[in-house]
């Protein structure tokens, strides 16, 4: 997948005064560089083979099952335990204690005493224990009313309604994904791209869910039942309700959110340099263009702001075709005249779409990007001491100076207070001038602090040392730190207020899940969203087969 030029060419990179607001974050939509797709080109690539060993299920869904994926490197196992769940406990909170469904996954091929192990554990997610053994710990609950559509349906020797199943899009969705060591798990992931783990996570559960629903059709009705067909079976994906948990992430590594945006920003700016369009990759363009139409078309939301965007994108949409077909692909760099031609025409959510979609017909151009997505935040974490602090107000100004600029005695500017839960350890956001939190306040705050630190620099020399001035002031170090590093990664930091009375917290959230591939955002409030995940994928059994990452967006519909 290495791109064919060791350097290719390249426009200038959107400026992250444009690229890192809030409200543009919030408006970012999965590419080619996002984590599922990534994962499933490499497991293509690969050749991994999937076995089931184990399916144990009764005609409730209670029971066990073991996914098996084989790689280059060894085996991975999803552990899966079904019970049986009441309606009135199921739960989108993750306060919740019981699920429809539990997961493990496993290094290597569990044996029966692990999974003995694991049955007295998975099944209490965080009041269990896990060992080194497991890479993520992660539970689902049902979408009651489709998934009983589609039992019903399928035990009556019937296809489930295809309506229902656009409208809601999955049989599950999970409340949770745990990995990167968390609860005793390794901190280990296949390959070198982030959150892979949780990826091949999710894409079994996928199977599983499937699975799991032809399969208590037929015990339900053994003589009648059917499995669903092909074209309706990838309709489905895996759904999630993500919450204010995922929000503080963004903050707290900023140097793998710059490697995130600055892949994705510096693909975009290789496709912007390409000189003439090919007929190949326009007829690509047009195609995965006219899914994105259709796949908006299906998108629904609750929320009255989404909603507008949604309406927003579709115009947007439609105003790229009639541009396409005046001719705009035609003559000299066209990828870079439509992108600017969007910044006036367009709205952010229609230009960040853009730019996933004009990614589309250069796959060899940009794929190997990828591999630069992680991160050794631990390399990045040291404080450089021997800065003068003439340089250090120097980096100040350049990545907040929009900040310093704030009024930050004024109440609106400093409203919101993050602050962890007793009970569940989880990020939380509250009001500070109704709530006594303030003491538990949390340093998500970055513009905050960044004044506050240039304040404090007024008094000293611009030849004296950083580190003077932390032995005076160290309250300032995370703030120096902060400063040094974007210094060196421009993508490093949000340039938006984190604690104003207008922030969106869903504007984080929905970054970090464009990222991992997440469609079909429908925020619930301003602080915890539902997304699809995997939707139109293959299945592990299709990987052989199928056309290489041409999943991202609905097939489109007969004549389209």
């Amino acid at each position: 997948m290495a791109s064919p030029l060791a350097h290719p060419p390249q426009t200038a990179l959107r400026s992250p005064d444009l690229v890192m607001r809030l409200a543009r974050m919030g408006s970012f939509h999965q590419c080619r560089l996002s984590f599922m797709r990534t994962l499933l080109r490499k497991l293509s690539r690969e050749a991994w083979t999937f076995e089931r060993p184990v399916f144990d299920l009764d005609v409730r869904g209670v029971g066990t099952a073991v996914y098996t994926a084989k790689g280059p490197d060894g085996p991975l196992s999803l552990v899966c335990f079904g019970h049986d769940l009441p309606d009135d406990q199921r739960s989108d909170r993750v306060i919740a204690h019981a699920w429809d469904a539990t997961f493990a996954l496993f290094d290597g091929v569990p044996t029966q005493d692990d999974i003995v192990r694991l049955t007295g554990n998975v099944p209490k997610q965080e009041a269990g224990r896990v060992s080194t053994s497991e890479l993520s710990l992660s539970r689902a609950n049902r979408s009651v009313r489709l998934f009983e559509h589609v039992l019903t349906r399928l035990a009556a020797g019937q296809q489930p309604d295809a309506e229902q199943i656009t409208q809601v899009g999955y049989l599950m969705r999970t409340t949770a994904v745990y990995g990167a060591g968390k609860f005793g798990a390794a901190d280990l992931t296949p390959g070198t791209q982030p959150f892979q783990t949780e990826m091949l996570t999710v894409f079994l559960i996928r199977a599983f869910t499937l699975d799991l629903v032809e399969h208590m059709a037929r015990l339900r009705a053994p003589d009648t039942a059917v499995t669903i067909a092909p074209d309706l079976r990838r309709r489905f994906g895996v759904g999630n309700s993500t919450g204010l948990g995922m929000a503080p992430f963004i903050v707290n590594h900023p140097v793998l959110l710059n490697n995130w945006i600055a892949a994705r920003e510096t693909a975009l700016a290789r496709v912007r340099a390409v000189p003439v369009a090919t007929e190949a990759a326009q007829r690509t363009f047009a195609d995965v263009l006219q899914r994105a139409v259709e796949n908006t078309a299906i998108w629904t939301s609750q929320h009255p702001l989404q909603v507008e965007k949604i309406a927003a994108l579709a115009a947007d949409l439609g105003a790229v075709q009639n541009h396409v077909a005046g001719g705009a692909l035609v003559g000299e760099r066209p990828w870079d005249r439509l992108c600017d031609w969007s910044q006036t025409h367009l709205s952010l959510e229609g230009q960040e779409q853009l730019v996933s979609l004009v990614l589309e017909p250069y796959g060899a151009l940009v794929d190997d990007l990828t591999m630069g997505m992680g991160a050794d935040e631990d390399a990045e974490f040291a404080i450089d001491g021997q800065m003068r602090i003439g340089d250090l107000r120097v980096g100040l100004d350049t990545v907040f100076d929009w900040a310093l600029e704030q009024d930050w005695d004024a109440p609106a500017q400093v409203a919101r207070v993050w602050y962890t839960s007793e009970e569940k350890l989880e990020p939380r956001l509250g009001e500070r001038f109704d709530e006594p939190i303030e003491p538990y306040e949390q340093p998500l705050s970055p513009a905050r602090d960044a004044a506050a630190l240039a304040q404090d620099l007024q008094q000293w020399s611009s030849t004296e040392p950083v580190a003077a001035f932390l032995l005076r002031h160290p309250e300032h170090r995370h703030m120096v730190r902060r400063v040094q590093i974007a210094m060196r990664h421009p993508y490093a930091e949000i340039r938006d207020n984190t604690i104003a009375a207008d922030m969106l917290p869903i504007d984080l959230l929905r970054c970090k899940l464009s990222f991992f591939g997440a469609t079909h955002f429908d925020p619930r409030s301003d602080r915890w969203v539902r997304i699809t995940m995997f939707q139109n994928a293959p299945f592990p059994h299709e990987l052989s087969h199928v056309q290489e990452d041409d999943w991202a967006y609905p097939a489109q519909a007969a004549g389209g």
